[in-house]
Order: C-alpha cells, then structure tokens, then sequence
C-alpha cells in the first residue's frame, strides 16, 4: 500500500520537498539578510497550513478554532521562552541570523503532516467529517505555525528593541 501511495503522489509535491530541504539546510547556516526577509517562510508555512485546514476540513468552528488556539499557544510559549536568533547586520535595515536546524524540522513536519493528512483523506474520505481528525490535524497545524510566529515575533523584538539578540553584546565593536 505504501508503494501505490508513493507512486501515486504527483511529480510536483517531491518538488516541493526538495525546495523545503534546500530552504531549510540553507537556513542551517549564519546568513545576512533583510529584516523583512524574516518574514518569508513563516508567511510561506502560514498560508501552507491555512490553506490545507480549508480544503480539508473547510471554515468550521472546529478546524479554525482548534488551528487558531494552538497557534496562540504556542507562538506565545516561542516569543517568550528563549532567545533572537539575530544580531545587528552590517547594513542599515539587516540583521545577522543564526544558524539552527529548527526551520528545517519545521518545514518537514508541516510538509509531512499535510501529506499525511491528504493520504489519510485520500484513503478514508469519511475522515474529513471526524471532528477528532479535524481537531487533531488542525492542531498540528497550529502549534507549527505557531512556532514559526513565535519565533518571528522574537526575533522582530529584539531588532526594534535595537538589541537584535544576547550576542550582540558579544559581538566585536566596528571600528
């Protein structure tokens, strides 16, 4: 059965895995970029994730409340827990981001969990009725777009505040 799900996932879905990968692993390093830039791939997983909560599950009470509650949640428990990932950039309007592996977790479980979500509905059409599915799916939802938000929100703090992360202190002086 794994072999017919496989086979049968159009060309253009393992295009989109490789384009995550490739995002992710990039953001595995130190980069330079844009303060508005940060703003890309949460906006991008956002609209990922809402847009799946409504062709599956539609606008229901349900889907958007559960996908709203744990994306408050935990983008909550992302902004004040731990720390920016940024320093000041070298150019006016940028900021320095740290490497971490956390965006290319993020992205895959979004990816897998939509995939396995559309295998799932795919399979048992019913499912799509199951508030239990619903709930559930749209909670995954929201906690990974919550941890995107979370951190975004940490990170747009620390650049307004003028700090853009602990290490800045730690960063050598330009002369």
């Amino acid at each position: 059965m794994l072999q017919q799900i496989l086979i049968h996932t159009p060309v253009y879905v393992w295009a989109i895995l490789a384009v995550l990968v490739w995002r992710g692993t990039a953001a595995m390093r130190d980069r330079e970029m844009p303060v508005r830039s940060l703003f890309i791939v949460p906006a991008i997983m956002l609209a990922l994730s809402l847009q799946d909560v409504l062709v599956k599950f539609g606008a229901s009470a349900i889907a958007l409340g559960t996908w709203a509650a744990a994306a408050a949640v935990t983008a909550l428990l992302f902004w004040k827990s731990g720390r920016s990932r940024t320093l000041p950039g070298t150019a006016p309007g940028s900021v320095i981001v740290r490497g971490s592996r956390v965006p290319l977790a993020m992205m895959m479980a979004v990816f897998f969990t939509k995939y396995a979500a559309s295998v799932l509905l795919a399979v048992l059409p019913h499912a799509r009725q199951d508030a239990l599915v619903a709930a559930g799916v749209c909670a995954l939802f929201g906690v990974f777009n919550g941890c995107f938000l979370g951190r975004l929100a940490r990170d747009v703090a620390a650049v307004r505040s003028g700090a853009a992360g602990p290490a800045a202190a730690a960063r050598p002086a330009q002369a």
